[in-house]
């Protein structure tokens, strides 16, 4: 019997699927501190070897940023001119195999990076993440969901408009429209066929409040599983629009017309079997286990921001009354707030991490919710009093207000030891470093608002 991409579980499936369909190459990808996919093709006997032994993989893309500029902090310690950018070590991963619809029959594998590398590498950081709520004897299950604008552009025709002027897929608000999705039924259905395909599948998609923006919402799957989805969703996301002529973007805010785009995470932990996060007879449905997950989140969301708030845009999306929270707070269904806690029966009880932007690293992102909460566990945190209402009519006390700028919350991640404990310090030096040279190169440019502000009047 042929052997199904999503059946592929160990090395030696990986080899034999690769000979059942007379591959001579193999695509392969790996993801960078900013969550880019980077990756390349295989030829068929190095791939079979790396199964074995692992590959090299240049550390450039664990020291550059999403524009391929190299760190050039004085304090980059991993990477840089100093160490040569030598090969790190990548395992793949066999139980990642997908098919890729879009190129016939190939299949495409991720991979994770080893040895010294493992300590910055995002999947990594993650899966430490897992390890320890393993070890605490919970299984955590996440499902992601993004929010994206989908424009009739090409990424040259943007470039030429200088990024103004761009002709959406769809004009004007029109949130959870059956017009918008029968219209453009084509894009929609193409979409679901390849995640389906692709092992990522969406349980919705539609149209959201915004000119051509929709939502899709990943199916929940354990933890790790749910990290690769969400890299391979945006990803292959923007890859299918682009085939068709239009161009995907995940950009957290991309206009000030409009609301940002989000990339919320729900998670619930489970024990034996059974829900750790639901209680019949406690308030809300909420065990104790839960609440004191939700008290960990709230107490280092603005200690770990920038783990998930990790460009200088995303700050442009944490404004009031446009669907983001402001500051480290929680209630229950409610839409106001950084956490939300939807209660309901075993099976559906669970926390949405509402803070999360669409250009989070997928991987860190989860690692910072999932991180936070079993610290709170840990350290038996409570949380405060949840919201009622609107959070936005309400100010609130120091400890609850998060950073303003990326360099102010990547400085708070470098002094929290509770970060260190669960990240590892170098992983939290590293990110920090990364996140103060994203904003110090945004600071060498001037916007087109200063221009029109200062040039003449000041």
């Amino acid at each position: 019997m042929t052997l199904e991409a999503r059946e592929v579980k160990s090395v030696a499936d990986a080899r034999r699927i690769v000979e059942e369909r007379g591959l001579s190459h193999v695509k392969v990808g790996v993801v960078d501190m900013d969550g880019v996919m980077r990756g390349k093709y295989m030829a068929r006997e190095k791939f079979f070897s790396a199964l074995d032994k692992g590959f090299g993989f240049c550390d450039v893309v664990l020291g550059w940023d999403s524009k391929d500029q190299l760190y050039e902090n004085p304090g980059v310690k991993y990477t840089g001119w100093h160490t040569g950018y030598p090969d790190a070590p990548v395992r793949i991963l066999p139980e990642t195999c997908r098919d890729l619809p879009l190129e016939d029959n190939m299949l495409f594998f991720l991979g994770e990076f080893a040895d010294g590398a493992e300590a910055v590498c995002p999947r990594g950081t993650l899966r430490r993440v897992l390890d320890r709520a393993r070890d605490m004897g919970f299984d955590v299950m996440a499902g992601l969901e993004y929010e994206f604008f989908v424009f009739d552009e090409t990424p040259a025709s943007v470039r030429e408009k200088g990024y103004r002027n761009l002709t959406p897929m769809a004009p004007g608000f029109f949130g959870y429209s059956l017009i918008r999705a029968t219209t453009h039924s084509e894009f929609y259905q193409g979409l679901l066929e390849l995640c389906e395909a692709m092992d990522m599948p969406l349980e919705g998609l539609h149209e959201e409040t915004g000119p051509g923006v929709l939502e899709g919402a990943i199916t929940v799957s354990e933890a790790l599983a749910a990290g690769d989805r969400a890299a391979l969703f945006k990803t292959f996301a923007k890859v299918y629009a682009q085939k068709l002529d239009r161009i995907a973007t995940f950009m957290a805010k991309w206009s000030g017309d409009w609301p940002g785009q989000s990339g919320h995470i729900h998670i619930s932990l489970w024990r034996d079997g059974a829900s750790a996060f639901h209680d019949a007879d406690g308030e809300h449905r909420m065990s104790e286990t839960m609440r004191h997950f939700v008290g960990g989140q709230q107490a280092l969301l603005p200690e770990t921001l920038s783990m998930v708030a990790s460009t200088v845009n995303a700050f442009s999306r944490l404004i009031p009354g446009f669907w983001a929270p402001t500051d480290a707070t929680w209630a229950v269904e409610n839409r106001t707030t950084a956490l939300r806690v939807i209660p309901g029966s075993e099976k559906s009880q669970r926390v949405e991490y509402r803070i999360a932007p669409a250009d989070a690293n997928p991987y860190l992102a989860l690692a910072a919710a999932i991180g936070t909460g079993l610290w709170g566990i840990e350290n038996h945190v409570e949380p405060t009093e949840p919201i009622v209402g609107n959070a936005y009519d309400r100010s609130y006390p120091k400890k609850q207000q998060l950073p303003k700028t990326l360099t102010e919350a990547a400085g708070r991640l470098r002094k929290s030891e509770a970060a260190k404990d669960l990240f590892g310090a170098d992983f939290v030096d590293h990110f920090a470093t990364s996140r103060e040279w994203e904003e110090a190169e945004f600071r060498k440019h001037i916007t087109d608002w200063e221009m029109e502000r200062y040039f003449e009047i000041i």
